[in-house]
């Protein structure tokens, strides 16, 4: 259990109160008239997100007031492992869903201290629902300590042994394809991306579960750093460009409530690891670069780099005909001058599914925001020399354009749904500390289960 966690019974611990805005006068009326006095006093006011502490008779602390504004906004409480003092807490039974509020609190507590040890104690929380919470809050770690971690100790070879340390613990099997090996085996987008990078680029391939059940297979992108190639970033383009193998953290990271889960799926995580750099065997622009799938593309841009490591693996995933394939990457700026960057945006081939996973994102306050598919902007993507182009003729509808692109490579009649997503916090709020973030997988996770747990 995460150490911003207890085991503890509740009745040894303080109570937190958790109250919407527009219930606060009529849950004051309930309150001892110790309470009422000691609110007053205070000048307290059931503003948005605003919290006290109250004391009992002895000046000794009793109990937790927050103030939200409504049920979808239980991210408030991710502030209190930050300023409560070190106690055992526990939140209060009320009509708000209790193992969000838990879940807001664990990510709240989040420090990513790979590289500078924090060790102020922090209160604890005791759970609910231990198993539901901690796999999730964990997963969510996972997932923000990848992101977080430099390039330096996280290139190609390092995600492909983190990967295979994961996939021992839940007794998985790992595979991967390295270096020219891509060549003979015939993944050449994805090796004409990382071979200008002395850490060789790869394909890993992680599959889990039994073979009977539905098929869910996860493609990640992950480019561990993207300098765009010889259509170089700027030095303010390139700072964040660590954070470029979100989308191979995100897969990991919802594997990982899966597997936690042990859901009835039989489940397979692709991520074509790879650094996009510079040197003189890098792929140029104006190159022609043939496909798993056998379209031949031209390279327009060399930052378009993660299309085509993710179009050689979703032709892998298309290959076994899975029930659904769940693609996740930071693919385009475009995305984020749409939606900004806490919104994800996702591309669906399927109305039924795409529907069901904005409910089940919606329902938890992990909101994603469905983009079309729309076909006229195909033409954007043809070549007069190639099949395809990797950017569109112009500079408009990118993200769409993008998705297209991923399209193009998936097999007929498979369910598809492509994440494109920030992976980031540019500032710090309640919950959601400034670095890399999980985005989408909860609402991922809260459909998967819905639709494939045995009840």
């Amino acid at each position: 259990m995460l150490a911003c966690f207890t085991e503890k019974n509740s009745s040894k611990g303080i109570a937190i109160s958790v109250i919407k805005q527009k219930n606060f006068d009529t849950w004051l009326e309930d309150q001892p008239s110790f309470v009422k006095t000691w609110l007053k006093s205070i000048n307290f006011s059931a503003s948005n997100n605003t919290y006290t502490l109250i004391p009992d008779e002895n000046s000794k602390l009793k109990a937790v007031v927050l103030c939200i504004p409504d049920e979808n906004n239980f991210f408030a409480a991710g502030i209190l492992p930050q300023v409560l003092p070190i106690q055992d807490y526990f939140f209060e039974k009320t009509d708000l869903p209790i193992d969000e509020l838990e879940i807001a609190w664990g990510l709240g507590a989040y420090k990513f201290q790979k590289y500078k040890k924090i060790s102020v104690e922090t209160p604890k929380l005791i759970l609910s629902n231990k198993e539901k919470v901690n796999n999730i809050v964990s997963s969510i770690y996972t997932v923000r300590d990848l992101i977080n971690t430099p390039t330096e100790d996280l290139g190609p070879s390092e995600l492909s042994k983190f990967a295979k340390d994961f996939a021992k613990k839940f007794n998985a099997k790992f595979t991967e394809i390295c270096g020219d090996d891509l060549l003979k085996q015939n993944f050449p987008m994805i090796h004409a991306v990382g071979r200008a990078s002395d850490d060789d680029p790869r394909l890993i391939d992680i599959c889990w579960g039994n073979e009977k059940h539905p098929k869910v297979t996860l493609v990640g992108k992950g480019v561990c750093f993207d300098t765009g190639g010889l259509d170089l970033k700027t030095s303010s383009g390139m700072i964040l460009m660590k954070k470029d193998m979100g989308g191979a953290a995100h897969v990991l990271g919802l594997a990982q409530m899966i597997m936690s889960a042990n859901l009835p799926i039989s489940l397979r995580i692709l991520i074509p690891a790879v650094e996009n750099s510079v040197s003189g065997n890098s792929y140029r622009p104006g190159d022609v670069i043939n496909s798993r799938k056998g379209l031949t593309v031209e390279i327009g841009n060399t930052d378009a780099e993660g299309r085509l490591v993710l179009a050689d693996a979703i032709t892998e995933a298309s290959s076994e005909n899975p029930d659904l394939i769940i693609d996740i990457a930071t693919l385009t700026g475009a995305a984020r001058v749409a939606l900004g960057t806490e919104l994800p945006a996702v591309f669906a081939n399927n109305d039924a599914v795409v529907s069901d996973v904005t409910r089940s994102s919606t329902n938890c306050s992990d909101p994603v925001w469905h983009m079309p598919l729309f076909p006229l902007y195909k033409d954007s993507i043809k070549s007069q020399i190639a099949d395809l182009n990797n950017v569109g003729a112009d500079s408009y509808g990118g993200a769409i354009t993008a998705a297209l692109f991923l399209q193009e490579f998936l097999g007929e009649n498979i369910p598809w749904l492509h994440y494109d997503l920030m992976a980031w916090n540019l500032k710090a709020k309640p919950g959601k500390p400034q670095g890399g973030e999980a985005m989408a997988i909860r609402g991922l996770f809260a459909y998967l289960n819905e639709k494939y747990a045995i009840n």
